[in-house]
């Protein structure tokens, strides 16, 4: 009862690579739903969630929302998702919006530019110099898009567990490396990892429908009893406050929630 989180680049053969995982042991594989449901649920275009989560920082000012508020979409979608367990994530940044949940397998795949920019040029039939560009543009975006949010830099080892190098270790060499590692004990979901996605979850939604009121919101959970996060005390905070408190009728799970202006927001806070 695992979820295991996959980083990759483009073709890095991290798409094949949780496919097989889940083939192998039965899992759910998860991407581009999250972002079907997300669209659904916060009645955003898709066209626009999927720009949020794949181009560079400076296109969502363009987009309607702010940033803030797509990524808060996305992660209620997400974490939502992976209340299920059993669950191979191959979507953007799992390793940090599922952050804080211990049985969570956090896995880094990676490849040679060489062995990539062949299969660029194999599948989209193009030149090497256009397929180099394309490939390190993309590597470039999704840095840029980790390190605005999160101020995290993807290619960081110390975020995952377990980092393979497709080249002399195969496809077949890393499904089964990820799937021992996945059975192992600290990766199995008991009670007590079991709360902390809850109250993830349960924050992630909570977040979601504030954050178009309150752009510069965290909030933080702890057995159902939610904390909202704001840096100002002002008019807009009495009104997010009462919105907040409306919340309790409409979202399953809040035991209570309290708005907390002026106070610093934990570092487990979202």
């Amino acid at each position: 009862m695992a979820i295991i989180t996959i980083s990759r680049g483009s073709y890095s053969k991290g798409k094949e690579v949780a496919e097989k995982i889940c083939r192998k042991l039965g899992y759910r594989c998860l991407s581009r739903e999250v972002i079907l449901d997300a669209s659904d649920t916060y009645h955003v275009p898709e066209i626009k969630m999927e720009k949020a989560i794949h181009d560079a920082p400076s296109i969502l000012e363009r987009l309607g929302r702010s940033r803030n508020a797509y990524v808060a979409y996305y992660q209620s979608a997400l974490t939502r998702e992976v209340l299920q367990d059993n669950i191979v994530y191959h979507g953007l940044a799992g390793h940090l919006l599922l952050k804080g949940v211990p049985h969570v397998l956090k896995v880094r795949i990676i490849a040679d530019l060489s062995d990539r920019v062949r299969s660029e040029m194999a599948r989209e039939g193009v030149g090497e110099k256009e397929a180099r560009s394309l490939i390190l543009k993309d590597d470039q975006e999704r840095r840029k898009w980790t390190q605005s949010l999160y101020g995290a830099d993807p290619w960081d080892s110390s975020l995952y567990d377990l980092i393979i190098h497709i080249k002399k270790f195969n496809v077949e060499d890393a499904v089964d490396f990820i799937c021992r590692a996945a059975q192992l004990k600290q990766f199995q979901s008991g009670s007590g990892s079991r709360q902390k996605l809850e109250d993830l979850a349960l924050a992630s939604q909570v977040k979601a429908a504030l954050v178009e009121q309150h752009n510069d919101l965290m909030v933080g959970c702890d057995f159902g009893n939610v904390v909202v996060y704001t840096g100002i005390k002002d008019r807009s905070s009495h009104k997010l406050e009462k919105r907040a408190k409306a919340l309790v009728h409409e979202i399953k799970g809040i035991n209570n929630i309290e708005v907390h202006a002026e106070v610093p927001a934990p570092p487990d806070a979202i």
